[in-house]
């Protein structure tokens, strides 16, 4: 199967005045945030992207402009990845909503959250991971098994797209950290995926560019490498 580039948005206006933003629209990105969008452009260059799906929030098209732009690339919007309905949550500060009862089910026991008026965790959770793992392959079948293709989201979903693909229960995605900006790469394959990075800030993505096929195979394993791996020659 293919892998997939897991980006959160840059730093959005909310993000800077500690505001729960969810689905309020035309939330934009901030000065840093914009800045971090620009940056993405060199931070990928050297990662061939076969498609690039997108979150249908501004902050997120945001986000991906300069880089599609530079690749005179398309995005396909895909409203599974869009952020988390927090419902009567939407808008408020997050220093007064760490006073609510949900709060420390929200911390302690994800998977019972459900926001007032809006969606649970669990629920987003499965749309989220249903609609990575269709267009991862359906990009397979379209570009090929060495394919890398773009998604950008939001941390929350992102952070259950991560868990799933670790093997955890939604109850442990808290432990998972997916800052602003922050990229994370996962690699499926027909029985588990592979987790390459998670929450990289770094510059230089060329290691998580699959190898070309080696004569005579013509998919990649599913077998994780005994004792670890080894590291692959010509990479950085």
């Amino acid at each position: 199967m293919a892998t997939v580039i897991l980006l959160r948005h840059g730093r959005s206006t909310a993000n800077g005045s500690g505001v729960l933003a969810g689905r309020t629209p035309k939330v934009g990105l901030d000065e840093t945030g914009r800045g971090q969008a620009q940056a993405l452009t060199e931070r990928l260059a050297g990662v061939p992207l076969a498609e690039a799906v997108v979150s249908p929030m501004l902050r997120c098209k945001q986000t991906v402009a300069p880089l599609l732009d530079a690749r005179g690339l398309g995005r396909t919007v895909e409203p599974r990845l869009s952020e988390v309905d927090y419902g009567e949550w939407t808008g408020r500060e997050l220093k007064t909503l760490f006073k609510e009862p949900l709060w420390r089910v929200v911390q302690a026991h994800p998977s019972a959250a459900v926001f007032p008026g809006g969606e649970g965790l669990a629920a987003m959770q499965a749309r989220a991971v249903t609609a990575v793992r269709e267009h991862d392959a359906r990009i397979t079948a379209a570009h090929g098994e060495h394919a890398v293709w773009l998604l950008c989201s939001h941390g929350d979903v992102l952070k259950s797209i991560l868990a799933d693909a670790l093997g955890q229960h939604l109850d442990a995605f808290q432990r998972i950290v997916v800052d602003p900006a922050s990229i994370s790469v996962v690699r499926y394959t027909e029985t588990r995926p592979f987790v390459v990075r998670v929450n990289d800030h770094g510059s230089d993505f060329r290691g998580v560019v699959p190898e070309p096929p080696k004569r005579g195979r013509k998919k990649s394993s599913s077998d994780a490498e005994v004792g670890g791996s080894t590291g692959r020659k010509g990479r950085a």
